[in-house]
């Protein structure tokens, strides 16, 4: 079933460097969703890292470097979509407070920042769509990535679009709003501590008897994932993005 409420929207991708170099199913299973949603998915080649990395590590010249390119790549896009929460909580929040002292940069920041949408916040919110008419007979957790719940409270998003899938059930999760121990540039920084908080976190899943562990962010995928594949090899964890689209899969058999 392909959806139609969208009237053929072009849709700018906006894909982090972790989906680029590490998870492309990621950007792939999002430009199956923009498909199903009717809109017309486009994708910069030019485009490069938002800045996130080298602004939490303190280097905001080379995050001024990256911002100003970004702004230039999208901002004469009517909607720009990422999978990733905490890169858009950088391009919405962070590129105005990084422009204070150059007012043109600023304007030019804070008019891109109300465009750029995470996934589930742009068919949820902005397209006002919460079943996408897939199915999957599975337990499902659902974890709370940082800085898509607390930069850009979203959470309730991701959950309506679980729920709606057929045969699917969202259980609940202990902890489910706290790090995974990720934290970017933390996780190199800070190891032990890392490893402590994504153990705690794999732990609960585990507790919950949920068959599958979905998020919203990249990065947390990034560390848990790779922690299941140390520990727990029989465990899944998928980005949102690749659950919708493999539910869409399988409603497509049936």
């Amino acid at each position: 079933m392909k959806l139609n409420h969208s009237q053929k929207k072009k849709v700018s991708l906006f894909i982090p460097c972790t989906v680029d170099l590490v998870l492309p199913a990621i950007g792939e299973s999002t430009a199956a969703l923009v498909r199903h949603l009717g809109c017309t998915p486009v994708y910069h080649r030019e485009q490069t890292c938002c800045g996130l990395m080298a602004f939490n590590s303190g280097f905001r010249q080379q995050a001024r470097r990256l911002a100003r390119h970004f702004i230039e790549v999208f901002e004469n896009d009517e909607v720009i979509v990422s999978p990733s929460g905490s890169c858009v909580a950088m391009v919405k929040q962070r590129y105005p407070e990084l422009f204070e002292d150059q007012p043109d940069w600023q304007r030019r920041a804070l008019a891109l920042a109300p465009r750029v949408f995470e996934l589930s916040q742009f068919i949820v919110d902005h397209l006002g769509i919460r079943d996408l008419g897939g199915a999957c007979n599975a337990k499902v957790a659902f974890h709370e990535s940082c800085s898509t719940l607390n930069a850009l409270g979203i959470g309730p998003q991701p959950k309506a679009l679980i729920s709606a899938v057929r045969g699917a059930s969202l259980v609940y999760f202990k902890g489910a709003d706290v790090c995974c121990g990720f934290g970017g540039t933390f996780s190199n920084a800070f190891p032990d501590i890392s490893t402590a908080l994504v153990t705690q976190k794999v732990n609960a899943y585990i507790e919950s008897q949920a068959d599958l562990l979905v998020m919203c962010d990249p990065g947390c995928l990034l560390n848990i994932q790779g922690f299941l594949h140390r520990r727990h090899p029989e465990r899944r964890a998928l980005h949102l993005a690749e659950f919708l689209a493999e539910s869409i899969r399988e409603e497509s058999k049936t």
